[in-house]
């Protein structure tokens, strides 16, 4: 078996965690096995072992770079909107005078 470079191509979809989470049990696997496998086997367990790593280093990266799109869009957006009468308000209302409450309970 050989990763799938589908994973490089689309690198705005990123794998789920179970997905990640299931990558990492299979090499979790291959560890523990590893002392135990026969040398006819072991360079294919070993390419097994590569090939889950370049799944999940490239699931990561492609979280990473999901995070940053959805960031610069969020800062797109958020730069487009004028918080100047939210800000106004709340300075009005921080401002008043609230006739000495001090917000404690009163017998």
């Amino acid at each position: 078996m050989v990763y799938s470079p589908e994973l490089m191509k689309d690198r705005r979809e990123a794998p789920g965690v179970e997905e990640l989470e299931k990558r990492v049990e299979e090499l979790e696997g291959i560890t523990d096995r590893l002392g135990t496998v026969p040398d006819e086997d072991l360079v294919e367990t070993l390419d097994r072992a590569v090939a889950l790593l370049r799944e999940i280093n490239a699931g990561i990266e492609a979280g990473i770079h999901q995070t940053g799109e959805e960031t610069k869009e969020l800062d797109s957006l958020l730069g487009g909107m004028d918080f100047g009468p939210f800000d106004r308000a709340l300075e009005e209302f921080e401002g008043r005078d609230t006739g000495g409450n001090t917000g404690g309970i009163h017998g």
